[in-house]
Formats: structure tokens, C-alpha cells, sequence
């Protein structure tokens, strides 16, 4: 604990909310959402913490331990942004996997994914078409996923839908993680008719809506 007390991270928001989203949705957590993203997705919904230069909180690597603990919860998903534009940030998530922490970090996977501690769920967000960001794609990143893993693709639209069935079949995405998640783009593409490819076709993905934005409003930050 003390040897992080050299790390300074630029913090957006520390929040205690209900996990909206993968195969934890429903359960509380505390969300350590980074500053800095190198990507800009059309779809985000998080911009107000893109901006790596844009400081809004700095705190060291302890201080974000103790305002985890704070809310008395085991379930911690790091988020962002890119959590791991600020590359340190893995030796906060392992003090916290030591501590018996359920650890979550969520990542779009243009950082290479070789040095995380492969007891942290890896939630690894591909770009689709749609984002304006697939090009941005490291799929090298697939060879450090484990069973425990999660592979999301949002869809914005049909052609978003085939790109993500392309990649699963391409790279064997379901032998390598048990989770499989298709997301719709909130208020863009109807969750009914996602729910209708993904019949179609038979895939054995795990359909997801953000749940947060149905209890709380779209658009409110902190939830």
C-alpha cells in the first residue's frame, strides 16, 4: 500500500452505483472512472472524460484504495476514458485483487493487454464500424483473455451486427472467454430488433442493455 503512494492518477469520478452492463449487471459496485482516451467513438457516452490534459482529480494509487474501501463493497470496475492510458493504474487493480477485491477493468484494447494480472476480468470493448474507431482494433489482445474474461461489441446498425458475428467466427471468440456480450447503441438501434438477429442466427452471445440509463436518467453522471 505504501509503494503506491508514488502513483498519481488523473481520477474523473469514484462512484458506488449498480453495475449496468456483463454478466455482473444488477449488482453493486464501485466504478473508478480515469481521465484520458485516445479514442472517439460516436457512440460515447462518457465524453467528458476523454480528455487526458483535461485534470479533474489527481489522487495517488492509495488514496483511490481507501475511497474504494470507504463504500464497503468487494466489486470494483475500473473504467474511463481508457483506464490504462494511465499504465500504473495495474498496480492499483492488483493490490486490490490481494486484498480479495472482485476486480473489473474495462478497456477498448488499443493498449497491449500483455501485463495484466490475469486475475482481473477483462471487459474488452471491439470497436465496430459504426464507432468510427475500428481501425484502432488490436487483436492481438485476444491471445491474453481467459475464461473469466468479456468480450463486448456495441452495434449501432445491421453492419455493426455482421462485423461483430465476422470477428467472433474469426478469431474463435467463444472458445477463449465464456462471455460474449452485443450491446445496442442506447436510443440508435432498437433493443427488439437485436434481440431478433441474434435469434436468427443461433449465436450464443449474451444480449445486454446499459441498464443504469433505464433507472436512471440517460444522460446522469455518478450512476
Amino acid at each position: 500500500m505504501k509503494g503506491l503512494s508514488k502513483y498519481n492518477f488523473n481520477v474523473s469520478e469514484i462512484f458506488y452505483s449498480i453495475q449496468g452492463e456483463g454478466t455482473r449487471a444488477g449488482l453493486p459496485c464501485v466504478f473508478v472512472r480515469l481521465q484520458g482516451c485516445r479514442l472517439r467513438c460516436s457512440w460515447c457516452d462518457t465524453p467528458y472524460a476523454l480528455e487526458i490534459n483535461q485534470t479533474e482529480t489527481l489522487m495517488n494509487g492509495a488514496e483511490i484504495i481507501e475511497k474504494i474501501k470507504s463504500y464497503d463493497c468487494h466489486f470494483v470496475e475500473f473504467t474511463g476514458g481508457e483506464p490504462f492510458e494511465q499504465a500504473e493504474i495495474h498496480q492499483v487493480m492488483k493490490h486490490l485483487v490481494d486484498l480479495g477485491f472482485v476486480v473489473a477493468v474495462e478497456t477498448s484494447g488499443y493498449i497491449d493487454l500483455a501485463f495484466a494480472d490475469k486475475r482481473i476480468i477483462k471487459i474488452l470493448d471491439v470497436k465496430c464500424p459504426g464507432s468510427g474507431m475500428s481501425k484502432k482494433n488490436k487483436y492481438e489482445n485476444f491471445e491474453y483473455l481467459t475464461k473469466i474474461d468479456e468480450v463486448k461489441f456495441v452495434i449501432a446498425d445491421r453492419a455493426d451486427y455482421d462485423f461483430a458475428k465476422g470477428i467472433c467466427d474469426k478469431y474463435s471468440l467463444g472458445s477463449k472467454c465464456d462471455s460474449i456480450l452485443f450491446s445496442p447503441v442506447f436510443g440508435k438501434l432498437d433493443n427488439l430488433q437485436l434481440a431478433e438477429w441474434i435469434l436468427a442466427d443461433r449465436l450464443n452471445v449474451r444480449m445486454q442493455v446499459q441498464m443504469h440509463k433505464y433507472i436512471w436518467h440517460p444522460d446522469k453522471r455518478g450512476v
